[in-house]
């Protein structure tokens, strides 16, 4: 039990983005005919989603007062989103993979419930506590899984769609509000983090992984216009904003695809020019999903706009993604491995 309990104690508030980087993954090589690939991720995604809720249940009943603290602290606190955003990936697998929407359906409305939750405590508990950090401390690309976490509802509802007669219109119309909502926070969160870049120092240290999370908060947000513009034919609303829909996509890929560059440059600079060492970090998994994510986004927007010509940076950008999501996976088990042999060298070898 030792294992367990240190691994509850000390779980990361955003470990669920493991989650959500193997879960676009699958779709992404499902999408791309890699089948074997996407199946064997389902599946193992599967079983991280359990046991991660696992811990984290072990942790609310063992920890309960570090918990509360990571709930308000502006650096961990809001890696809680990766909660909702797996979800709403893991229900993506399930339509999409597993061909279950009733499993699927359960898991939307978890999500929408700790989404609901999530967004109104962690947002208050920012607003009114006393001591709150300096900008440059307080602010990273972690605060757009609050993005992530939105967008992810939009997403999942709109392939539920079907499942929701006859109340169609109005999900949709709910997703609509959501990708809105979704839109608007990154507005408002990539300003603080584009003055924290531009106005103050910037350490190797400073440039966390889920600094990527710049670009796959826009290619979520692309992934949930794509998918509203495809349910436009079922709803009036949508088919009249459909101009707008299209026009605000293309803004987010836009941005996105603006962001790659960018955040290669930055991660060279801290690895190779600073030699900044590698070391494992739950975090690494915040940047291996906007790799899948920008892969599917840009597949499902080629068909939603009928731009053929984008499925190019898909069937190539997906094995970088994969690549990436390797590593990092190769590095989780390098992790646990030490982890375990730290323990029993110690004397206290796992029950």
């Amino acid at each position: 039990m030792t294992i367990v309990k240190d691994a509850a104690r000390t779980l990361h508030p955003a470990y669920f983005a493991m989650v959500m980087a193997t879960g676009i993954i699958s779709i992404a090589a499902l999408l791309l005919g890699l089948i074997p690939i996407a199946f064997a991720l389902f599946w193992l995604n599967l079983a991280m989603y359990g046991g991660l809720w696992t811990l984290a249940l072990l942790r609310l009943l063992w920890f309960a007062d570090r918990l509360a603290g990571d709930l308000l602290d502006h650096n961990r606190g809001v890696g809680f989103f990766t909660l909702v955003a797996a979800t709403s990936v893991m229900g993506s697998q399930f339509v999409l993979i597993a061909g279950n929407s009733e499993v699927a359906k359960y898991l939307w409305f978890l999500a929408l419930f700790l989404w609901i939750g999530l967004i109104y405590v962690i947002f208050t508990g920012f607003t009114i506590k006393e001591t709150k950090p300096e900008l440059e401390r307080g602010i990273n690309g972690a605060w757009l899984t609050a993005v992530v976490a939105t967008q992810s509802l939009c997403v999942l509802g709109g392939l539920l769609v079907p499942q929701f007669a006859p109340y169609q219109q109005e999900v949709l119309l709910f997703a609509l509000t959501l990708w809105l909502l979704g839109s608007m926070l990154y507005i408002w969160v990539i300003s603080l983090i584009f003055y924290r870049y531009i106005f103050f120092p910037f350490l190797p240290s400073d440039l966390t992984p889920p600094y990527w999370i710049n670009m796959g908060a826009t290619a979520i947000s692309v992934l949930a216009g794509s998918t509203l513009i495809a349910n436009a034919s079922q709803s009036a609303l949508l088919q009249q904003m459909r101009p707008f829909l299209e026009g605000f996509t293309l803004f987010y890929w836009a941005t996105g695809t603006w962001w790659i560059p960018m955040l290669v440059i930055l991660f060279i600079w801290r690895h190779v020019y600073k030699k900044f060492k590698f070391s494992y970090d739950p975090l690494y998994w915040g940047a291996v999903f906007p790799l899948g994510m920008y892969t599917v986004c840009t597949l499902r927007l080629s068909a939603a706009v009928s731009f053929p010509s984008l499925l190019e940076i898909p069937r190539y950008f997906v094995f970088v993604a994969l690549l990436a999501w390797t590593a990092t996976f190769l590095g989780l088990l390098h992790f646990l491995g030490s982890k375990v042999l730290k323990l029993a060298s110690h004397g206290r070898a796992p029950a």
